[in-house]
């Protein structure tokens, strides 16, 4: 099971992401880090991702074989995360066969009717589940949120 986390700006998201994934099945995912800045893609490995790339070019050749994109609802629009994310990049994450897995932030001019607004924490752990679903892997551990 290869998931690409996908983030920008510092890499906070991403981090935290992956941070929860390590802790509900430990090594039994593989996690590519894939940041739109240098930045992002260290603070995701720092978290615990598996390996790193950085830019446009790795994550348009990344994404097409993972079998799960994740990252804020952002990563789908082209200029999102503050203008980080190019056409190329947000047509290569849409055009992928990869089951994307969302995080719906009210940012980049979004607004998401029907979902109920909660910390960003809340958001990552409904995520960590459906990649439980999607994954078949067990989780180790409950997560809590904080």
């Amino acid at each position: 099971m290869k998931i690409a986390v996908v983030d920008g700006h510092g890499g906070g998201i991403g981090r935290a992401i992956i941070d929860k994934i390590r802790v509900a099945f430990g090594e039994d995912i593989h996690i590519v880090a894939l940041g739109t800045n240098a930045l992002a893609t260290a603070a995701m490995l720092k978290a615990g991702a598996n390996e790193g790339a950085t830019g446009e070019n790795a994550i348009v050749v990344n994404v097409e074989d993972a079998d799960i994109i994740i990252g804020s609802v952002a990563i789908l629009v082209v200029n999102g995360l503050m203008g980080e994310l190019t056409e190329k990049m947000v047509s290569a994450i849409g055009k992928s066969k990869a089951e994307k897995v969302l995080i719906p932030l009210n940012k980049c001019k979004i607004t998401l009717a029907g979902v109920v607004n909660k910390p960003l924490p809340h958001y990552i752990d409904d995520a960590i589940s459906i990649i439980g679903n999607l994954s078949g892997c067990k989780r180790l551990d409950k997560i809590q949120t904080e």
